[in-house]
């Protein structure tokens, strides 16, 4: 299955993609995709419907951010042993963790914001996964897999300056309004065949700049989720966004970052693609 959301901002309605492209809204049976929802096993009530006898979603409306708004965002620092070595950082021996705040998640063709007295705004294309229902000290990858409700395209943009330059604590550069667009789809995992081998990319103004695939990662996704749970409790809907391949705009020579009007889109594959404007805040 594919979960959207559609409408206004902060009015959003969960609806479902069909295999023809089509729309269909599902607000009649549910809330919304959150927490409330993952957790009581509401995957399994949603696939048993006639998808097809459902109202259809306005063509014209807003796609949203592909979940409701999580109550956590757990990003992955140098998950790709080729931006590792782009950055010139030792590869991790141990995931690294930081946070977003929840707040910086919006729609994936959302403008997004270049924070006041940016310099230094960046892009990340990442492989973005949700939590199925809560979780804490799982005992194996293999039992990891079954607390994933499915994946989408987070796109991570990141203020370097704030990030590295001031106080090195990351949560500054990385939960400015808007930086986290997410979606257009959440997919479940049944329609992903190996989610260790999906292509990705990245383009600024139509310039690649970023190409890479998710069999370069150093933590595959399991691993995350185990590791993660050991140290805090994964709650139903929350998103762990798992690291970019090369090609930041940190990593050029010379570095290179985003400006008012600049477009970028993201893609991976089977799981659709973003487009956002940047614009001054």
């Amino acid at each position: 299955m594919k979960l959207i959301r559609f409408g206004e901002p902060g009015k959003e309605k969960p609806g479902i993609r069909l295999s023809s492209g089509e729309y269909k809204d599902c607000s009649q049976f549910f809330n919304d995709w959150n927490h409330d929802f993952f957790q009581s096993g509401g995957l399994n009530e949603l696939s048993d419907l006639d998808m097809r006898s459902l109202p259809e979603a306005p063509l014209n409306s807003r796609i949203g951010a592909c979940i409701a708004r999580p109550w956590k965002v757990l990003c992955i620092g140098l998950n790709y042993s080729d931006h590792a070595k782009e950055s010139g950082m030792d590869i991790p021996k141990e995931p690294v963790l930081f946070t977003k705040t929840s707040n910086t998640v919006v729609g994936p063709y959302d403008d997004v914001l270049i924070p006041r007295n940016s310099k230094k705004t960046d892009w990340e294309v990442e492989l973005g996964v949700v939590i199925s229902k809560n979780c804490r000290y799982l005992e194996s990858e293999k039992e990891a897999e079954s607390f994933i409700a499915g994946y989408c395209i987070s796109h991570d943009v990141s203020e370097r300056e704030f990030q590295l330059e001031k106080g090195g604590q990351w949560i500054k550069g990385k939960s400015c309004d808007t930086f986290n667009p997410l979606g257009p789809w959440l997919v479940t995992p049944d329609e992903i065949k190996d989610p260790n081998d999906l292509n990705m990319a990245l383009s600024v103004n139509g310039q690649q700049m970023q190409k890479g695939n998710t069999k370069t990662m150093i933590f595959n996704v399991p691993h995350l989720i185990y590791y993660l749970s050991q140290f805090l409790t994964l709650e139903a809907g929350d998103v762990i966004t798992t690291g970019t391949p090369p090609g930041v705009g940190l990593g050029q020579d010379p570095q290179r970052f985003l400006k008012e009007g600049d477009v970028v889109e993201l893609s991976i594959d089977h799981l659709g693609t973003q487009k956002q404007t940047f614009k001054e805040a």
